[in-house]
């Protein structure tokens, strides 16, 4: 299997990680009573760690289909090449740290790291543009 393909791999376990992470810390929040039931009910705002973990992972669900994308696009035409394995690599160390940089609310790092990441897409991407 490719490194873009074992990427893709780990991208799927970080977004269990980010779903779980978002519904632990509300749970957290709001009890499990909440968790267990239907969620119909209005909820209070959100204490900030709660906010920043719902956030960090809808930037994720974001961004993880144009990666999704990126590397079918690679590896379906047999581009894929070292820029293409170390611009995959790059994205999922950025997603990685992303996550925590995001909960512990450091707004200028977070967008860096996430910057970062998307040099990571271009990567993978840029022998299917050329």
């Amino acid at each position: 299997m490719t490194t873009e393909l074992t990427v893709l791999a780990w991208g799927c376990v970080l977004a269990l990680v980010h779903v779980f992470a978002a519904v632990i810390a509300k749970t957290m929040q709001y009890g499990s009573k909440w968790n267990m039931g239907s969620r119909d009910e209005a909820l209070p705002p959100p204490n900030p760690l709660v906010g920043r973990l719902a956030r960090a992972q809808a930037n994720f669900f974001e961004t993880f289909p144009v990666m999704i994308g990126a590397v079918l696009i690679v590896h379906a035409a047999g581009l894929a090449n070292g820029w293409t394995g170390w611009g995959a690599i790059l994205w999922l160390g950025a997603r990685v740290a992303y996550l925590p940089i995001y909960a512990l609310g450091i707004p200028g790092l977070r967008s860096l790291v996430f910057l970062v990441g998307v040099l990571g897409i271009a990567l993978v991407l840029s022998p299917a543009l050329t």
